[in-house]
């Protein structure tokens, strides 16, 4: 059976269906991450693409048939 470093404690974790925390050893562990993802202690390099911020057939309606 394959064997992984769990990316949170690098543990030996069995890559393996019944382990549904895998890549991770455990829930703690996959709840470690995610709040590390969720307060931006981890990031994906290169810079932010804003282009689909605003589409562009927003701008062009008219404000006032919303209110």
């Amino acid at each position: 059976m394959k064997t992984v470093n769990c990316p949170t404690c690098q543990s030996l974790v069995e890559w393996a269906e019944k382990n549904e925390s895998r890549p991770f050893c455990s829930e703690r562990c996959r709840l470690i991450d995610f709040g590390d993802w969720a307060n931006e202690r981890h990031a994906i390099a290169g810079e932010p693409d804003y282009s689909d911020e605003f589409d562009e057939a927003l701008l062009s309606t008219d404000p006032t048939q919303y209110q």
